[in-house]
């Protein structure tokens, strides 16, 4: 029996979070064997050469000047510098904890949509954000002894992730996805060159280490796909929450490989994160509805119930 397009969209975006869950929890493994400026720099390679060959494939290389165009630079902006503190963070906070904090993402990018480009967003949608936040703030427990400077970086990489998807949304169509995502790839792997000597400098790795980076960055590549696919096929509102399959992943791959127990307040934090994005997810599809209808009727839309 052939499957729904949602369902098989929400399939491929489960899958696609297992991928990256399964990178991060190789990059926390790894890291305590070499500095992340060497991490990011043997596995960007990995990755660019695999993408460069797709993208010549597919036909999707453009001049390097799409670097100055302004939404592309603040997507690599933020994927550069919210990875390094990701990575900061992994390796010194519980692999499901940093990524449930993380899943507060959707939050902080539509309270950065209002900030920046005028969203109207109702007042259910911004208790669902306050929620949010209250669910992030349990688990890092600001205040308290568990509270760090590396669960500070996990909190800025969401700010940084939140920007490079909000210059996402502003990268013009004639500039292919695939392309974009080679261009981070390089930024990045050049970052990792430059912060490689500052933080130690290089080291010999191991054979399984080597192999280990090698399939870190096939699962990124696979991922990204995975995500295009799920994106094309479904509905976003149907596919979308499947995203936050990434955190059983973290907590299962978090006590299998690195024995952390996930505690109450991590558990009850990210339960709030999750409900509040998945009624975000909701507004949002009930908003795009009305939006329709009032195109089609000449209404104005609300942000009601």
């Amino acid at each position: 029996m052939a499957l729904s397009p949602n369902l098989t969209g929400s399939l491929f975006m489960a899958g696609a979070m297992a991928t990256f869950c399964a990178t991060d929890a190789i990059s926390k493994f790894l890291l305590p064997q070499m500095n992340f400026g060497q991490l990011v720099l043997i596995r960007g390679i990995v990755a660019g050469t695999l993408i460069t060959a797709l993208a010549a494939q597919r036909g999707a290389l453009r001049p390097l000047r799409v670097l100055l165009v302004r939404p592309v630079a603040l997507r690599i902006i933020g994927e550069v510098v919210g990875t390094i503190f990701f990575l900061q963070a992994i390796t010194h906070l519980p692999l499901a904890n940093v990524s449930a904090i993380i899943l507060s993402q959707p939050l902080a990018i539509t309270l950065g949509a209002v900030l920046l480009f005028g969203e109207r967003v109702g007042w259910r949608r911004w208790l669902a954000i306050a929620a949010g936040f209250i669910g992030v703030l349990i688990i890092v427990k600001p205040g308290a002894a568990g509270f760090n400077q590396f669960t500070l970086l996990a909190l800025c990489s969401v700010a940084f992730y939140a920007l490079r998807d909000l210059a996402t949304k502003q990268i013009p169509a004639e500039v292919p996805a695939l392309f974009v995502t080679l261009l981070t790839t390089i930024s990045m792997t050049a970052v990792g060159g430059l912060l490689m000597m500052p933080l130690g400098g290089w080291s010999t790795p191991s054979v399984p280490a080597l192999a280990l980076l090698v399939v870190a960055a096939v699962l990124v590549l696979i991922g990204y796909q995975c995500v295009i696919m799920a994106l094309r096929v479904g509905d976003i509102s149907a596919v979308a929450p499947f995203r936050y399959t990434q955190l059983l992943w973290a907590m299962l791959l978090g006590y299998f490989i690195f024995g952390d127990v996930p505690d109450s307040a991590m558990i009850l934090g990210a339960s709030i994160i999750v409900a509040s994005g998945l009624y975000t997810f909701h507004r949002e599809h009930v908003r795009n509805r009305e939006m329709l209808l009032a195109a089609k009727t000449g209404s104005t839309p609300t942000d009601g119930p």
